[in-house]
């Protein structure tokens, strides 16, 4: 998924994250991800129920749980929306709305079963109709998704809602109003795992046909329900009592839509958490600072990268792709552009996230390789590449701080001019495919921990998320292979050959991956976020002394 990253700019939706939200990471601080507190003041403390937790952010891009597809609008819909199943501390499927499942011999057939104390915002009670009704809804092409394909395609009959040929998905049958069967194409280790994205989420049909815009007024499930949103100022949640898990334990939650400075808010008790921007990054870490005790610094299950378009020059040629990745000394930016808050990336998948491979083979910073993969291209040397732009994300035309150092790198090592092309967020985010130029600086975040998130959904030649359309039958094989592999450490393996391949090849360039410094005051408790970026609010609570 694309987000706003912590360096600067750089949009993930969902997860993806470009590079305006790295762009961001030196306007806001990680506005949409939170931390957990590592610190506790001596002594006792009481955690009462009540009060309010303030945050800053900015405003959702939508809260329809089928459209959204990417980390901002996410933080609230994980608030307000909830799926079959849902992610545990451990990033392992677990019950949500579904009680339990059971999973066929052949591996293609799951039945769920529905708690029956779930209700709507409303009060009207979820049933498994209402599950059909959304992925129908989701799949339908006048909903516009530009998620359904990646999160629902698996299941027989979508291709044939998606197309237009069909408005019932025949693969998901209503067995009882509370029992939901679903058939899957072929058998796959991260089917659960897919259905904890919101596209999956259940809506109330009532709700979504109430009006074009129903989303400003969601009727959902999850623990917090929306008491008010008030535009480029304040976004409100409050305690859904109708919640069937944890119960919130704070009365609500204010969002402070561009509110200023957020570390400047945070230092005014304005707000409770705050991520930390570079600006500011020598501030906390001062042992003998007033914030030392209250940082937390929490790895991200996210990779930061430049694409290129595969099709068009100069990037049709593998050397020019490979010249400019080894024409990038990531060691330096990562120091001192990023002053060590991301890790630099050799390969695709993230530390931390099942079949990372510490044998990976990168490509190095080797500016003499780099001039000589450009003699050996089809386009001779520099002067005989074509103009090229690179397209981010962002406002106001503040370019991330990382991509001008990156052009500059380009400049003084092959003496290539590189143009940059800035678009709205939203219109970055979901329009990406259509809008790139040669080149775009994005991100991804994980939906769920598993390598196929990251290696199928981004580069598969047929898949959604595959923008610069690079194409390798060996590594669709692999992948392919990995998926429907029974053996996890034979689909992890298979998964790190694709890896390589991909890095061979040069698909993308891989630049860092991600980390969360965060603040937490004293008083908030529970203030906890997933290696995916998420905070569940629920389960935040203020202490009293």
């Amino acid at each position: 998924m694309i987000v706003f990253s912590r360096s600067g700019l750089v949009m993930t939706r969902a997860r993806y994250i470009s590079f305006s939200a790295l762009l961001l990471f030196s306007l806001l601080p990680f506005c949409l991800l939170g931390g957990c507190h590592l610190f506790q003041e001596d002594g006792i403390t009481q955690v009462t129920e009540g009060g309010t937790l303030n945050l800053y952010n900015i405003d959702p891009l939508t809260l329809d749980p089928a459209v959204s597809a990417e980390m901002t609008s996410h933080q609230y819909l994980m608030q307000l929306f909830s799926g079959l199943v849902r992610l545990d501390d451990n990033l392992e499927p677990a019950t949500d709305i579904a009680r339990e499942w059971q999973v066929s011999d052949d591996g293609r057939t799951y039945t769920f079963y529905l708690r029956q104390d779930v209700s709507f915002h409303s009060g009207r009670k979820v049933k498994a109709s209402d599950f059909k009704y959304s992925w129908e809804r989701a799949c339908d092409p006048a909903t516009g998704s530009l998620t359904a394909v990646t999160y629902l395609g698996d299941i027989v009959g979508v291709s044939e809602v998606l197309s237009g040929q069909s408005k019932e998905i025949s693969g998901v049958r209503v067995v009882g109003d509370y029992t939901l069967e679903v058939k899957i194409d072929q058998p796959e280790s991260y089917f659960l795992p897919k259905l904890t994205y919101p596209t999956t989420f259940v809506v109330d049909s009532g709700n979504v046909e109430s009006g074009r815009e129903w989303w400003r007024n969601p009727n959902g499930t999850g623990p917090f329900k929306l008491a008010e949103w008030d535009e480029n100022n304040r976004f409100v949640l409050e305690r859904n009592p109708l919640y069937y898990g944890q119960k919130a334990a704070i009365d609500s939650v204010v969002f402070h839509l561009w509110g200023g400075v957020p570390m400047n808010m945070y230092e005014t008790g304005e707000i409770d958490v705050t991520g930390v921007s570079l600006s500011y990054i020598d501030k906390v870490t001062d042992e003998a600072g007033p914030f030392y005790r209250e940082l937390s610094v929490t790895p991200e299950l996210s990779f930061y990268y430049i694409g290129f378009d595969t099709t068009r020059p100069p990037f049709d040629d593998i050397n020019i792709r490979k010249a400019f990745s080894q024409a990038i000394n990531k060691d330096k930016l990562a120091s001192l552009v990023f002053r060590d808050m991301v890790e630099t990336a050799d390969g695709i998948l993230p530390p931390g996230i099942p079949g990372f491979n510490v044998n990976l083979t990168g490509l190095d910073y080797d500016l003499n390789t780099a001039m000589r993969l450009i003699r050996e291209s089809k386009y001779g040397s520099v002067s005989g590449l074509p103009p090229i732009t690179i397209t981010t994300a962002g406002w106001g035309g503040l370019i991330d701080q990382g991509l001008e150092a990156i052009i500059s790198q380009w400049r003084e090592n092959l003496g290539v001019e590189v143009k940059v092309r800035q678009l709205e967020p939203e219109r970055f985010l979901y329009n990406l495919g259509e809008e790139k130029d040669e080149m775009y600086y994005t991100g991804w975040v994980a939906d769920y921990p598993h390598p196929q998130d990251f290696l199928e959904i981004l580069f598969h030649s047929k898949a959604e998320n595959n923008y610069g359309k690079y194409s390798n039958p060996e590594v669709d094989a692999l992948l392919e292979m990995a998926g429907v592999e029974a053996d996890d450490e034979l689909s992890f393996v298979e998964y790190q050959q694709a890896e390589q391949m991909l890095v061979d090849d040069s698909a993308c360039i891989p630049l860092w991956f991600g980390q969360n410094y965060t603040l937490v005051k004293p008083y908030v408790e529970g203030y906890g976020v997933n290696p995916m970026g998420f905070t569940m609010l629920n389960t935040v609570s203020i202490k009293s002394d």
